[in-house]
């Protein structure tokens, strides 16, 4: 075993204990907009850098949903936290889901903000060379970027939002990364969890919208619920912060207790 340990950062002292971790396109800095209204007395956040990305970028895989479960973990027991909530944005909303498979006794509550499905979102064609040629093609990351926030946002967010995506992500990594959060198919080892899973959709969104997370989400998660988001896209950190943090800490707060 190697003595890997992610990235990350603390942000606040409360008894509820909170990973925030990124999707494809940014590191641990996809959380920035929401930092400063985050209420800081109840929760504990912890944004981590995966594999591959931050200050990982040069990290070893695999480049993996399961493996980041496993870095997730072992983070936990590194900070002493016996039982923790999870907050994951898209490709991050996967590695949420799979750790309600690997370790569903340690968890408190997921939310997954724009999550993949842990069904896993196939690409092919047209489509599928668009996200593999994004690995190192900043158009392909830009129209990717324009289409799931609905062609609404403004060309200099775009444009750095892109180039935020190539700082802080290695290429190589990123184009494994795909592989895992697009192509694997984990469902059935989560279906009928007893974890409450909260799902941010934004209505902007055609591809991880509101209505796909119904058929997946919702029809998975025991305790499952939905929120969808008027104004936001697939970045709700960006284009809703104050809406999203209200949602996603009313979620977390109806836990209770304050349990390590």
């Amino acid at each position: 075993m190697n003595s890997f340990v992610l990235p990350h950062e603390v942000h606040g002292d409360g008894a509820h204990r909170v990973f925030a971790v990124h999707g494809w396109f940014a590191d641990r800095s996809a959380y920035a907009a929401v930092l400063p209204d985050l209420d800081r007395t109840s929760f504990t956040y912890v944004p981590v850098d995966l594999r591959g990305y931050g200050e990982a970028a040069d990290a070893p895989g695999p480049y993996t949903t399961a493996q980041a479960a496993v870095d997730l973990v072992a983070l936990a027991d590194r900070l002493g936290w016996a039982r923790f909530s999870v907050i994951g944005h898209s490709m991050g909303g996967a590695v949420a889901q799979r750790l309600l498979a690997l370790a569903p006794e340690r968890l408190r509550r997921i939310v997954g903000v724009s999550p993949v499905p842990a069904a896993g979102m196939p690409l092919s064609g047209e489509q599928g060379a668009l996200f593999m040629d994004a690995a190192h093609k900043a158009g392909n990351r830009r129209a990717i970027i324009d289409f799931t926030t609905g062609g609404r946002r403004p060309a200099a967010w775009l444009d750095r939002m892109v180039w935020t995506s190539f700082q802080r992500s290695d290429a190589k990594a990123f184009r494994a990364w795909l592989d895992s959060w697009a192509g694997e198919d984990f469902h059935a080892e989560v279906t009928g969890s007893e974890v409450p899973a909260l799902a941010v959709a934004g209505e902007l969104d055609p591809a991880l919208s509101p209505d796909l997370m119904r058929e997946t989400w919702l029809s998975w998660y025991r305790h499952g619920d939905l929120v969808a988001l008027p104004g936001a896209g697939h970045y709700a950190m960006d284009e809703t912060p104050l809406e999203l943090i209200r949602v996603v800490e009313d979620f977390l707060r109806a836990d209770g207790g304050d349990r390590a």
